[in-house]
């Protein structure tokens, strides 16, 4: 037996997963177990990964609860991950990497487990100054973040993106990516306080409960508006964001707590706005490792930060009801497995 195989022999000896049987009706009461896994590459384009880290979104969570409709039973939950790799093809083996996905956890089984096969080209090279745990939880917030651009048009030097729901983990993300990239970030939030997260240039923040959003923003833009508003509540940001536009204007959705609200035809065909929608769950795994591969650079350099783990979000499998709860609660940490100790 080769080295090499002598690795994959002792990590790959009791590999293990949760599993979710069925929807439960509130968070309280899903049951999560652990059950033996076994797992094979089939194809020579997957890999065998090593899973030292698992983050916990409130995707995974509010599937878990049927708020996803085309999310299967009985499955492994879990979306992002940073582990080894351990088989596949040559120049990865025995690499540190990290991945997201849009079908993970939902569709097929996904990251919460000791193991995981996956695509070959979903896999990203973690940076040297990072560590496992916070590769996992750059994933979604920042595949959300960087795709709303992506697709919206990136941030130019110099223009003005105002983010509503600035300290969310989306919110955050798109605050580093934005002033990263050399524009004037501007953030609202619901209540007396800064900006929680990292960020490359200072950060205007306005607190909506004090000020009229659209109109601090035309006052801190000389009267012209935003380039971009980004979104990461929906509704109760609406208005704000639509009379916030400049002309030409691009606005970013990602969430919604009502279907519908009133729009302003007029408005938006003569502001020449653009609106965006993004739903990184319709990303594959491969997709997704595209966007996360744009932001390396970034990290690498430290100009961009995955977020701060702490001790009291890193769970065990074995605590999963716990974490699960915890991310559709009051706590901001960004919460993560360690499958494998």
């Amino acid at each position: 037996m080769t080295a090499r195989s002598a690795l994959k022999a002792a990590a790959t000896g009791a590999m293990q997963s949760l599993r979710l049987a069925a929807k439960a009706e509130t968070i309280e009461a899903i049951q999560p177990v652990i059950e033996p896994l076994s797992l094979s590459r089939t194809r020579d384009e997957d890999v065998l990964v090593e899973v030292r880290a698992a983050a916990v979104n409130p995707s995974d969570a509010k599937a878990a609860i049927g708020m996803m409709p085309y999310a299967v039973f009985p499955r492994t939950p879990g979306r992002d991950f940073a582990g080894i790799v351990l088989e596949g093809p040559a120049e990865l083996v025995g690499r540190e990497v990290f991945g997201s996905s849009g079908d993970l956890g939902i569709r097929r089984d996904g990251t919460h487990a000791t193991h995981l096969v996956v695509e070959a080209a979903a896999l990203v090279e973690k940076p040297a100054n990072i560590t496992l745990a916070e590769a996992a939880g750059i994933g979604v917030p920042f595949v959300t973040a960087q795709e709303g651009f992506r697709r919206a048009g990136m941030p130019k030097p110099g223009e003005t993106v105002v983010i509503l729901g600035l300290n969310g983990k989306v919110g955050q993300a798109a605050a580093q990516i934005a002033s990263w990239l050399g524009a004037n970030v501007i953030g609202v939030v619901r209540k007396a306080e800064g900006h929680a997260g990292h960020a490359s240039k200072p950060v205007t923040v306005i607190d909506s409960s004090l000020e009229d959003v659209a109109a601090r923003v035309r006052e801190l833009t000389g009267g012209r508006g935003a380039d971009i508003v980004y979104n990461t509540v929906g509704e109760p940001y609406y208005e704000a964001g639509t009379k916030s536009l400049a002309v030409t204007g691009r606005q970013i959705f990602i969430a919604a707590f009502k279907q519908t609200v009133p729009f302003d035809i007029f408005a938006f065909y003569r502001g020449r706005h653009t609106y965006v929608g993004i739903d990184t769950l319709a990303l594959s795994s491969v997709a997704t490792g595209e966007v996360l591969r744009d932001l390396v650079p970034g990290f690498a350099s430290g100009a961009l930060k995955p977020f701060p783990i702490e001790e009291r979000a890193i769970y065990p499998l074995e605590r999963a009801a716990e974490a699960y709860a915890a991310v559709l609660g009051a706590a901001r940490d960004r919460v993560v497995f360690l499958p494998n100790g």
